[in-house]
């Protein structure tokens, strides 16, 4: 078994829903990031064997293989494959897995993971719905209704039962979300992201100026704002402060071999040194990353305290906090420039842009270890360990 390597990772701006990356078509956004990636590596694309893109809502604008399709609108020759990835939230996240094991395994040599999500084109759950009002059913079969009888299957509800079970109460929870947004204005104000952003044009019409800063950051957050705010449920601790923000946008990882290296005359910046994936109770549905990783830690034979930076998506304030109770990881290497709260979650694009993050800033502060893990739908969550190089 061979050895995965990071060459290159970018991504655009993180977009605000019905914002300054809205007026894209959710496929000429991915092949942005791809024709970004490969001038950044300067990578041939007729080298690539393969594309894999996360994406969730696969409907509509995002259906019939979002991936391919990206391929073709980014101009790349057609005899380069794409397939698209649903592993809920975790979907890029997955793709780069998948890139990753074909490279160690020789079954290819160059493989460009990645993922693409407009929220604003096509709205959360937009698969679900069109499918129920075309008379196809709803994604919850009646075998299912039997073993979770009178259960909802619901992220919002999930979020709540871990901030009970935990005992997060709502001024935890909204210190959270204030320090995400902090910590994403303050990593922008020193240019932390300038390095793994591409400047996207604007896509709204009749704006034609570069966007080159995450959409979502609020600099003038407070907690005074936030205690004001209603929560999502009766009787709930979470608000949409503590939760991730709809989003767009779209990124890209060039994954190798030491084959792909040496036909690339590539560098690799990160090894991926151990991935995991884990399942746990779909109701409760986001506690995964704790034991993914666990495993992934396992596996790479090391501990909690030899990780320099973790970015574990921040879907919801309750599931980062809950994960740093059980593991015991070092809050001030968690999330160390702001998370989703107050960048975006672009679904599928998620996993493939905190990778970008990560890497990134493991080489802005010299760190060795790198650890990401997500929340996925469905009770799942996937984990990645990159060593810097």
């Amino acid at each position: 078994m061979g050895d995965a390597y990071i060459v290159g990772a970018v991504r655009t701006p993180c977009g605000r829903k019905n914002g300054r990356l809205s007026g894209w078509h959710p496929i000429d956004l991915g092949a942005f990031a791809l024709n970004s990636l490969v001038e950044r590596t300067g990578t041939d694309p007729d080298l690539v064997e393969d594309v894999v893109l996360g994406c969730i809502d696969q409907v509509g604008a995002q259906s019939a293989n979002i991936a391919r399709n990206a391929v073709l609108a980014a101009g790349w020759p057609d005899t380069v494959p794409g397939t698209t990835v649903d592993r809920q939230c975790g979907s890029s996240q997955q793709a780069l897995h998948f890139a990753a094991q074909a490279v160690m395994s020789g079954v290819h040599d160059i493989v460009v993971a990645g993922g693409v999500e407009s929220m604003s084109t096509v709205p959360l759950g937009g698969n679900a719905v069109a499918g129920h009002k075309a008379g196809f059913g709803v994604p919850y079969s009646p075998l299912m209704k039997e073993r979770y009888p009178g259960v909802r299957f619901d992220q919002f509800q999930g979020a709540e039962m871990i901030a009970a079970k935990w005992g997060l109460d709502r001024e935890q929870l909204d210190r959270f979300g204030l320090s995400s947004h902090e910590k994403a204005a303050r990593a922008t104000e020193e240019g932390r992201f300038e390095a793994e952003i591409v400047p996207v044009p604007g896509g709204v019409d009749g704006d034609e100026s570069t966007m080159t800063r995450d959409e979502g950051i609020r600099y003038d957050a407070s907690i005074e704002a936030m205690s004001q705010l209603t929560p999502l449920g009766e009787n709930g601790v979470l608000t949409a402060a503590t939760s991730s923000q709809i989003s767009d946008g779209a990124s890209a990882v060039l994954v190798c071999n030491d084959e792909g290296l040496a036909r690339l005359d590539a560098t690799p910046r990160a090894r991926i040194h151990a991935m995991s994936l884990a399942a746990t109770d779909p109701v409760v549905m986001l506690t995964a990353p704790i034991p993914a990783t666990q495993r992934a830690l396992e596996r790479g034979k090391l501990s909690i305290d030899d990780i320099d930076l973790f970015e574990v998506n921040e879907a919801f304030a309750s599931v980062p906090l809950a994960w740093l109770a059980d593991t015991h990881a070092d809050p001030d290497k968690l999330n160390v420039n702001g998370g989703a709260i107050a960048l975006g979650h672009a679904l599928g694009n998620s996993g493939t842009r905190l990778m970008t993050t990560l890497l990134h800033e493991l080489e802005r502060t010299g760190g060795r270890w790198g650890l990401e893990t997500m929340c996925e739908g469905g009770g799942l969550a996937n984990a990645t360990v990159i060593e810097r190089l």
